[in-house]
């Protein structure tokens, strides 16, 4: 059996349109790519029995309707090359190499075996909901939430826009008792559940399909995680505020750079102090202290 390769362009606006058109055309599997020397892109896998031309042609007439929303896509071509079998599970694999992130996490992927001695093994399965550690702003979310989390873990945790767990999981397996994960994608909290069940900690992750304004008669959490965009984190700044207890710790990832300080600035009108701040591959994650009244 054969597979096509097809690589797509994209910029931080559209490269989560991309990647969900592109499931939505039956990937089989969909690897976001981007660093310091390389413009970002995305990589999709479908098999040889889909049409080449059709394939490029739909990507071609999904960026015309990007555009004439006004987001801005990337410059090059879009690419698309023949694979064996042989050649796309080692693409796709080769994609989620093992990891350490922090001072105490050890992140693979389920087909993965190695080990890191003296580390906290999160083993998350790549598939249609964002988060796998490779990402800047998750890989940011991690580290901080790892030193967040310290030697005393908060009693519980939230964490909005849960995607694959990742964030959630890793709060478990650092010694959170318990952690309730929100989404509103029904793929995403299944995708969770799964990693939750990996990773032997599910009886102790809540997942609900919903956003955070489910939560508004709830106690308020000692630590809230929220790998969103900057543009929902300004919109959820004063609701983030009565979600996080006075004293309590608010970490932000999914932030480019350059949109850091107005996201900072919105969030100490809201009550919240920066405490820590931590860029990788020109994606902020942020460490907030509710200030008590």
């Amino acid at each position: 059996m054969g597979f096509w390769q097809l690589t797509v362009p994209t910029s931080p606006d559209t490269s989560e349109g991309f990647t969900n058109f592109l499931w939505e055309q039956g990937a089989l599997g969909v690897v976001e790519e981007e660093g310091p020397a390389e413009p970002p892109r995305v990589r999709a896998f479908f098999p040889d029995s889909a049409s080449s031309t059709g394939l490029v042609a739909g990507v071609a007439a999904y960026a015309a309707e990007l555009r004439a929303l006004g987001f801005a896509t990337a410059p090059g071509q879009i690419e698309i090359a023949p694979l064996v079998e042989e050649a796309w599970a080692s693409a796709w694999q080769q994609s989620f190499p093992p990891r350490a992130i922090g001072r105490r996490l050890w992140v693979r992927p389920s087909w993965e075996r190695a080990e890191s001695p003296g580390r906290v093994t999160v083993v998350i399965e790549p598939g249609r909901a964002f988060g796998t550690g490779h990402h800047g702003s998750t890989e940011g979310c991690l580290a901080l939430l790892d030193a967040a989390v310290g030697e005393a873990p908060p009693d519980l945790v939230l964490d909005i826009g849960t995607g694959t767990g990742i964030l959630a999981i890793a709060c478990l397996k650092l010694g959170a008792p318990r952690v309730l994960g929100l989404d509103i994608d029904p793929d995403a909290i299944a995708a969770a559940r799964r990693n939750a069940t990996v990773n032997d900690c599910a009886d102790r992750l809540d997942l609900l399909l919903a956003g955070p304004e489910l939560l508004q008669d709830k106690p308020p959490f000692p630590l809230v995680l929220a790998n969103l965009l900057a543009h929902t984190h300004l919109a959820l700044a004063e609701r983030y505020r009565r979600l996080v207890a006075p004293g309590g710790h608010l970490i932000l990832g999914g932030i480019l750079e350059h949109e850091d300080a107005e996201v900072a600035e919105a969030l100490a009108g809201a009550g919240f102090a920066l405490e820590e701040k931590l860029v990788i591959e020109g994606w902020s994650g942020l460490r907030l202290r509710a200030v008590a009244a």
